[in-house]
């Protein structure tokens, strides 16, 4: 190619902006980075609350990046309880709910989930299952690329646990208009 063909297209490369780009920028130029447990006691109780040591999810904030560290979350209900025991199918919807609501605690969504890890106790019985699930609740939250995903089997932290997931999700805080 020739010299003048990539400084062209370097010039075009410049003139865009993504909102990686401006991420990145942003976290480039971070003087200090913030951080803060998530909490949503409307559906998900504490860790803390049943003997165990984690924060359901950090909000770690740099520069104007926010960033959501969703820690494993399963189908567990609000006092701590593990819900729809044996029913594998409404366990994945309880824990898809789990994290909504850990989401819209920071005022995220689906639509800034880029990573998910999905854990199956049982990969090889219940991952069509676990895809079917999942690609309705993605197709009606509308999501667009889809986050990049890894399904792993392994034995979960209850014996009645039949799939857990961690979410990573990025966005912009919004300006506050001071």
């Amino acid at each position: 190619m020739a010299a003048s063909s990539l400084e062209s297209i370097h010039g075009d490369l410049e003139l865009m902006s993504t909102p990686l780009e401006e991420a990145l920028s942003q976290i480039a130029g971070a003087t200090q980075i913030s951080k803060k447990a998530i909490t949503n006691l409307r559906v998900l109780n504490e860790a803390y609350d049943y003997g165990s040591s984690f924060a359901r999810g950090l909000r770690v904030e740099v520069g104007s990046v926010v960033i959501l560290l969703i820690s494993g979350t399963a189908s567990i209900d609000e006092d701590g309880n593990t819900v729809h025991v044996g029913d594998f199918r409404a366990q994945c919807r309880r824990t898809y709910h789990n994290i909504t609501g850990l989401l819209e605690a920071e005022g995220a969504s689906w639509k800034d989930i880029v990573r998910t890890t999905c854990y199956l106790r049982d990969i090889e019985r219940d991952y069509a299952a676990f895809n079917e699930e999942r690609t309705r609740f993605y197709k009606a939250q509308g999501l667009d690329p889809l986050p990049a995903s890894t399904g792993i089997q392994a034995i979960l932290c209850r014996p009645d646990l039949l799939v857990e997931i961690e979410a990573i999700a990025m966005f912009i805080k919004p300006e506050t208009g001071e």
